[in-house]
């Protein structure tokens, strides 16, 4: 019997680069033996990239849509494109062609011999700059040494689920999902591939630095109560530094001496008033967290799909 690929691809202002990736897709699949559906799922675009998308699927009969009613985010776009693929196995891939789709071939390969998951993890590129390089760096640092769970530097949204998989992370019901980490915690037989990032082919990147630290704070408290232990932590070390001014003060006093240092109190206030709003709002977050979920929200509002229509969606090549 022959097996069915879904390939998924989040898109937010890309009209540019998605007949290059459909293109590029539909080259490296022609002849290999599968049958195959390639979702796009517009995450709320200003530019003309649902026209795009509609225009292929009209012509194309195994392109389907998923256009939001807003933009609701990267990796919403992508559970959602999880959620309605239908494939034996599922690849995620951006719409920058920064994922380069030629690695779908050893993807498949590795699937073919029995892994389950087949995630990427991107080597460094020394054209970026310093900073952002130094960022992503800090970035997975931060994240192993806080969460649960350990990620390697550079890994991405690009992979490849196997049916099975998917059907358990459809199971799932989080409120902002970090999928990266959610298919690690899931376990399953992975296995990692290598790949150098192509150049962006149009367009700016959707991450700046706000969304960034958002992101990275998202995955830490997903996954882990590390940062709260951490406070409490800080909070019985800082307590014992305290039990050792003890001692000077007592002495001050018993010879009469008055104790100085009025600047080194107003700075010590200063930096425990801070961390105490550190610690409160790490806490926060967590409180935070458990509001939105008790709400039960949607992950993603569907505006429109043709996905209603897919009977025999799939094209043998």
């Amino acid at each position: 019997m022959q097996k069915t690929i879904s390939i998924v691809i989040p898109a937010y202002n890309e009209e540019d680069n998605l007949l290059v990736i459909v293109e590029r897709l539909e080259r490296i699949l022609e002849g290999r033996g599968y049958a195959f559906e390639i979702i796009l799922v517009d995450d709320g675009s200003k530019d003309k990239t649902l026209s795009v998308i509609k225009a292929m699927a009209q012509i194309k009969p195994n392109i389907f849509y998923i256009e939001f009613s807003r933009n609701f985010g990267h990796q919403p776009a992508l559970k959602a494109g999880l959620d309605y693929a239908h494939g034996d196995c599922v690849i995620s891939l951006d719409a920058d062609l920064q994922h380069p789709p030629e690695l779908i071939i050893q993807m498949l390969e590795k699937w073919e011999e029995g892994y389950e998951v087949v995630y990427t993890r991107r080597h460094e590129d020394k054209s970026l700059p310093y900073k952002k390089r130094v960022t992503s760096s800090l970035y997975y640092k931060l994240l192993n040494v806080l969460s649960d769970i350990e990620i390697e530097s550079g890994t991405a949204d690009f992979r490849l689920m196997d049916r099975k998989v998917v059907s358990v992370f459809k199971e799932f019901q989080e409120n902002e999902p970090f999928i990266r980490g959610l298919v690690k915690w899931m376990g399953y037989k992975q296995f990692a591939l290598d790949y150098v990032p192509s150049k962006r082919f149009s367009g700016n990147s959707k991450y700046n630095l706000k969304k960034m630290l958002r992101f990275a704070t998202h995955g830490v408290t997903s996954f882990s109560i590390k940062p709260l232990y951490t406070a409490v932590y800080l909070g019985f070390i800082f307590s014992f530094l305290s039990l050792l001014y003890i001692p000077y003060v007592i002495h001050a006093f018993y010879i009469g001496k008055e104790v100085n240092g009025w600047a080194s109190i107003i700075m010590t206030i200063v930096f425990f008033g801070g961390l105490q709003l550190i610690i409160l709002g790490i806490i926060g977050i967590y409180i935070g967290k458990m509001f939105l979920q008790s709400k039960n929200r949607p992950n993603y509002i569907i505006r429109s799909s043709n996905l209603s229509l897919k009977e025999n969606g799939v094209v043998e090549f």
